[in-house]
């Protein structure tokens, strides 16, 4: 018998109608993906920021941390990087910035040089730059504390000798807390004495 190949057929061991069932419910059933284990700190630390902040990505995040080193403080005062989404046909991507209504004119004059400089920050392909008007939604800088040291006995002893010619008394007692004021704050240096 040359020429043709034999195929050994083995019959189940089960009933016909179970491996049928068995079939049907395989057929339908679906597994979970299972992920392999990283290989590396780096991996997995790309990993679990990739599930925090699927829609923007790691370089709008990036972008967030440098952007008023980048574009400069005036800019950055007034708009802010928003996305990144691609701009479609291989024409690079687009950086859409949100800005306040009355920089828009500002920052639409100024798009090329945004544009070249986040390109340069972010290494490549920014193609174009979208304007979107409305309030920014990063969170103001915190203001400075100011804090207040006490007045040293000397300190008030010449103050209130500086506000003891003054006659009405609700003015002397103003100049008096504003000299305070001036004095306990820790912006200012101490006043010289007078002799």
């Amino acid at each position: 018998m040359q020429g043709t190949i034999t195929f050994m057929v083995m019959r189940s061991s089960l009933d016909p109608l179970e491996e049928a069932r068995a079939r049907i419910r395989l057929r339908h059933a679906r597994a979970k993906p299972v992920a392999p284990t990283p290989k590396t700190i780096g991996t997995l630390s790309q990993r679990i920021a990739r599930d925090r902040v699927p829609d923007k990505g790691p370089a709008i995040g990036r972008l967030k941390l440098i952007w008023a080193e980048t574009v400069g403080a005036q800019i950055a005062r007034v708009c802010e990087p928003e996305k990144i989404g691609s701009g479609g046909k291989g024409k690079g991507r687009v950086l859409t910035v949100q800005c306040i209504p009355a920089a828009s004119t500002m920052i639409q004059h100024q798009s090329e040089l945004i544009r070249q400089r986040v390109s340069v920050a972010l290494g490549g392909d920014i193609a174009e730059i979208r304007i979107k008007q409305g309030p920014l939604t990063r969170q103001p800088a915190p203001k400075p504390v100011r804090t207040r040291r006490p007045l040293t006995a000397d300190e008030r002893a010449a103050l209130e000798a500086s506000v003891a010619k003054i006659e009405d008394r609700a003015l002397r007692d103003a100049v008096l807390a504003l000299g305070e004021a001036v004095l306990a704050s820790d912006e200012t240096p101490n006043l010289p004495d007078r002799a």
